[in-house]
């Protein structure tokens, strides 16, 4: 993932010697300090995740929930490995206000049961015909017109916005992370890095259209605007597109049972 365009203003000898007074002392008042100095990031992250939601979406209430990533970034980073704060932080800023909203539960059940039928309807294509089914044939095994698939895709798009941030991002160059508890040892880390690579290995399945979607949503950080920039397609198509590729990864994850 390509990391901030904006970015807290360069590491100060200051800052250093808060790092040193946190991770070796526990001091809170360094610890304070490092979280005021890098809040810009999760104003930042907000304003990435808030360009992928509906207008409605309080983007106060993200910059809220993301500070809770930011804290535990702080908490569990540890300097020495020689990585930037802000590569590591990123992913868990983002994941913290994904995970508040998911907490919410602001995805009508109607939307939900529109996913779930797209999804049987893939899985059921994608055992008849051994590949990736088109919109086309989606759309001819739910009963419904080409234009009416697309209206469920979009409606979609709030159910899907981030939801495989956490096994999708994270290529060679992510940091090595913490477990997510302290309670969780080495085996919850070996199978989250091999759901990674089962993942990485379903996305390089996917037709190539849903394929780039993913690639740059996910590994470059785009927003749904900038990808319709890159693709030269209306922002609405590329949330119908990385709903669509999202569906499909589940389908085939849960296919084989994970």
């Amino acid at each position: 993932m390509t990391e901030p365009d904006e970015k807290p203003s360069r590491t100060t000898p200051a800052i250093e010697r808060a790092w040193v007074r946190w991770v070796e002392q526990r001091d809170e008042g360094a610890r304070d300090q490092l979280i005021v100095h890098y809040s810009p990031l999760v104003k930042f992250v907000a304003g990435r995740v808030a360009a992928g939601l509906p207008a409605g979406v309080d983007t106060g209430e993200l910059v809220g929930t993301g500070v809770f990533g930011l804290m535990d970034a702080v908490d569990r980073f540890d300097p020495s490995l020689g990585w930037k704060f802000e590569t590591f932080a990123v992913p868990r800023i983002k994941g913290a206000i994904l995970d508040g909203l998911r907490a919410q539960d602001w995805v009508p059940r109607s939307i939900r049961n529109k996913g779930r039928q797209i999804e049987q309807a893939v899985a059921k294509l994608g055992n008849e015909l051994k590949r990736a089914p088109t919109d086309e044939e989606i759309a001819v095994e739910l009963g419904i017109s080409d234009e009416e698939l697309a209206k469920w895709l979009s409606s979609l798009s709030v159910a899907n916005v981030g939801p495989l941030d956490h096994v999708v991002s994270g290529g060679e160059t992510e940091p090595r992370q913490l477990p997510a508890s302290r309670d969780e040892g080495p085996d919850a880390v070996v199978e989250d890095r091999e759901l990674r690579q089962i993942m990485r290995a379903e996305i390089r399945n996917l037709p190539e259209r849903e394929r780039t979607v993913v690639a740059l949503y996910y590994d470059e950080g785009m927003t749904l605007a900038e990808i319709g920039d890159v693709l030269g397609v209306t922002e609405s198509r590329v949330s119908q597109i990385h709903s669509k590729a999202v569906i499909m990864l589940r389908a085939r994850l849960a296919a084989a049972g994970i």
